[in-house]
């Protein structure tokens, strides 16, 4: 059992709704990361979205963006990616980690490092799952092959445009959960639709037999609590970035770590049914 899977388990026999932020890797500042991680478990996440900077990065918005170009330009890839992970799992060894990127990036560390290095290093380092935005599961068989042979689960988006049909292909790769894209757009824009969604997941989870996380779209407390009413997870990244960016340096942590504090008590706070898990 991986860690992804163990975590939503527990959380389902405590009747408790996973909280899942999104951190760019090395933004605001280089080396900040791995203390922002462990502040952001302190304040209640229960798993960790670490993203990959990437200059064309599809699925994401202007916020995300930024943060990416910076992360670059502080001369964060890939491995340094793996290796603040690694740094996490010096003193964290319970909370998942899920990378979360785009083809490119990834295509390149093989290339450079071999076929099959950067699934092998990622295990090594202690990450725990991959969403890569843009390896669609009809052209991924041989990634997840890959990931499940070092036990690392497979994380894909779905959106309120996805057929039945994508829904069953994803089924098939899918594990430890899927990402349901609350909004039509890129990462950040827009107001969530709470009621949309609980449309949807009812469809989803005719198809999908992992837990079902929800994001963009969600910026406070309310919108949260509302989501994990019917979601399995709350993803939050956008709004941690926008709170982040302008901070010093001794104030980044306190400022992610005050919001998502306030973003666990809403949840706890909220009557839910059991996890689908």
């Amino acid at each position: 059992m991986s860690r992804i899977q163990a975590t939503f388990q527990a959380l389902q026999a405590q009747g408790r709704k996973a909280l899942i932020p999104y951190v760019t890797a090395g933004f605001p500042f280089a080396d900040i990361t791995p203390e922002l991680m462990h502040g952001m478990v302190a304040a209640g996440a229960d798993v960790i979205e670490l993203g990959i900077p990437f200059s064309d990065p599809m699925a994401d918005g202007p916020v995300i963006q930024k943060a990416g170009e910076k992360a670059l330009a502080l001369g964060i890839g890939l491995v340094q990616v793996l290796a603040i992970v690694k740094d996490f799992r010096a003193v964290n060894r319970h909370t998942p980690v899920v990378l979360m990127g785009y083809a490119n990036p990834v295509e390149r560390y093989n290339l450079k490092h071999g076929p099959t290095a950067f699934v092998q290093h990622a295990a090594q380092a202690g990450v725990d799952g991959m969403l890569i935005v843009d390896y669609p599961p009809e052209e991924c068989a041989d990634f997840a092959a890959q990931l499940k042979a070092h036990q690392l689960d497979l994380i894909f988006l779905l959106a309120p445009t996805s057929t039945d049909e994508r829904m069953r292909q994803v089924a098939q790769l899918a594990s430890g959960y899927v990402y349901y894209v609350s909004l039509k757009g890129v990462t950040g824009a827009g107001n969530l639709d709470v009621q949309a969604v609980a449309d949807m997941l009812p469809r989803i989870r005719t198809h999908v037999r992992v837990p079902v996380g929800v994001g963009f779209g969600i910026r406070d407390a309310a919108t949260a609590q509302a989501v994990g009413k019917v979601a399995d997870a709350v993803v939050i990244g956008s709004r941690i970035i926008q709170l982040i960016e302008a901070q010093p340096r001794d104030q980044v942590v306190a400022v992610a770590s005050g919001f998502l504090a306030e973003i666990r008590a809403a949840l706890d706070a909220a009557p839910c049914a059991a996890l689908d898990a």
